[in-house]
């Protein structure tokens, strides 16, 4: 059973920081391209950060310099530290693993992060 389960959101002003994690079990973790989207209400769901299996990385152009996204192959875990944080990151935030090889695709259930004064 794959499960995909995201920690970390929350409330915090316009400035601050988290700390995005999602702990990955059922897959061969290091095998897999993890990546966070997040949605806004009325808004479609986009790719904020994405890392491959061999750390490659890549980002939404409005979070680049302000988010890093890594991982962590012996916790089987993917993280995504954002800083400076605007109202507009406010949105519900998805883990995703995805192989090409077999094209499996695994989401997480989501973490609220609002970022309001």
């Amino acid at each position: 059973q794959v499960q995909l389960v995201e920690s970390g959101g929350g409330l915090v002003q316009p400035g601050g920081s988290l700390r995005l994690s999602c702990a990955a079990s059922g897959i061969t973790f290091r095998n897999y391209r993890m990546a966070w989207y997040r949605q806004a209400p009325t808004a479609q769901r986009e790719l904020v950060a994405a890392i491959t299996s061999d750390g490659n990385t890549n980002y939404l152009d409005s979070v680049k310099g302000r988010f890093t996204i890594s991982r962590d192959n012996a916790k089987n875990t993917v993280y995504l530290q954002m800083n400076s944080l605007k109202p507009e990151d406010t949105a519900v935030y998805y883990c995703n693993a995805y192989w090409t090889v077999l094209r499996n695709d695994y989401w997480g259930q989501g973490t609220q992060v609002t970022v309001s004064s």
